[in-house]
């Protein structure tokens, strides 16, 4: 198995022997549920869908909130209905996290971009403002893609890291330094190749 879904709990530190302080995220992994397993016979690929929190009041075609397709590794094989644990995962491993950044809204260039602006006093009227955006009569138009102010995070973000820290009996990971989004944010943890 190469992964599995989690929630993000929050963060706090692990001293190790050596007296080095190591920031953690603490991920809650309740054991997922294999929901499908797609064969190289059928799909041509091995793999499975995990489900992760499931309904109060499942439906017909529609079982947990959240559902992520993993790659099946070689040799290993799993039934519809098995359950996959932070057992998978051992103190060291690297493993690539997949999660949602936290939503900004609307934001100007200076947040945004980290443009600079202008000066902040003596009357200038140029402060927090793009400035110029535009070239002469050839092109006549803004180019795609101009760095302007507008909607900032809520986006797909991937860190690689590693696992520092693993309790098996509560089903819980500690992974080294911040991982995106916020509390209880939907976070999946895949063994890096």
């Amino acid at each position: 198995m190469s992964g599995l879904l989690g929630k993000k709990i929050g963060m706090t530190r692990v001293i190790q022997e050596d007296g080095l302080v190591v920031p953690i995220t603490v991920v809650q992994c309740e054991p997922n549920v294999v929901a499908q397993v797609k064969t190289v016979e059928k799909d041509g690929y091995s793999a499975v869908v995990l489900g992760f929190s499931p309904l109060k009041k499942p439906t017909k075609t529609k079982k947990f909130h959240h559902m992520k397709e993993f790659r099946l590794e070689e040799g290993k094989e799993l039934k519809k209905g098995d359950a996959v644990s932070v057992e998978i995962f051992t103190e060291g491993d690297e493993v690539a996290i997949t999660g949602t950044s936290k939503g900004k809204g609307f934001q100007g260039v200076v947040k945004r971009h980290h443009m600079a602006g202008g000066p902040g006093s003596h009357g200038s009227h140029f402060k927090r403002e793009p400035g110029s955006v535009g070239a002469r009569a050839k092109p006549g138009k803004i180019h795609r893609g101009k760095r302007m102010a507008g909607h900032m995070g809520a986006e797909t973000v991937t860190y690689k890291s590693s696992v520092i820290y693993l309790d098996k009996k509560n089903h819980l990971l500690g992974i080294k330094g911040a991982l995106p989004g916020g509390i209880n944010n939907l976070i999946a943890i895949k063994k890096s190749a």
